[in-house]
């Protein structure tokens, strides 16, 4: 079903990313403390500050005036010159909501999610952000059905980054983040859309 919703947005529309086809890319830093319960998770678990690549978008591309579902992407250097890419979008964070996609008409209306969990040394996990104001979020993990935990806050750049918005590409199934690995059945869920968005790109 995701293949399909994803070839049929490619198709109507061949010259764009068939989701989240604009964006707005710029550096952004990251600074991790840690929370008063560990996940297992070093990413998560241990303090760091990382100077990051966010992009900021809206899902469908449609116009301002109508809802849309927000998009926040994260490229985190992780050493030896790689990185890991964390995909949040807009849901709401009880047990149910947390698991939804949901519209809006601001970007800072709504709290996002990773939406599907990662795998972690304790269990399935998941990450929220959560916006204090136009460029700045306070991030926070929890388990699928718990509370969440604060450990880290993540502040925008104001200047976006020239031309780079297609250029970059973020993919979590293939650049994972340090403790946090995608599911079997997560990766099949999401590999189909994944692959025709790729086949979309090489092709533009």
């Amino acid at each position: 079903m995701l293949r399909a919703a994803t070839r049929t947005v490619a198709a109507l529309r061949p010259a764009a990313k068939p989701l989240h086809p604009r964006g707005t890319v710029g550096p952004a830093t990251l600074r991790r403390f840690g929370s008063d319960e560990r996940s297992g998770a070093a990413w998560l678990d241990g303090p760091g500050e990382d100077e990051v690549l966010a992009r900021r978008s809206r899902a469908v591309g449609l116009p301002g005036p109508v809802p849309d579902i927000f998009g926040l992407a994260l490229r985190v250097p992780v050493g030896d010159g790689r990185y890991g890419d964390l995909l949040l979008a807009s849901t709401g964070l009880g047990q149910l909501t947390r698991f939804t996609l949901t519209a809006g008409r601001e970007p800072h209306s709504r709290p996002m999610t990773t939406l599907l969990p990662y795998r972690s040394p304790s269990g399935p996990v998941l990450v929220c952000a959560v916006w204090r104001d136009d460029d700045s979020l306070d991030l926070f993990w929890g388990r699928a059905t718990g509370p969440w935990h604060r450990f880290a806050d993540l502040c925008l750049g104001t200047e976006p980054v020239a031309d780079q918005d297609a250029s970059v590409s973020f993919d979590p199934l293939h650049n994972t983040l340090p403790g946090l690995e995608n599911y079997g059945w997560g990766r099949r869920l999401r590999e189909p859309s994944y692959l025709t968005a790729r086949r979309s790109r090489h092709a533009e």
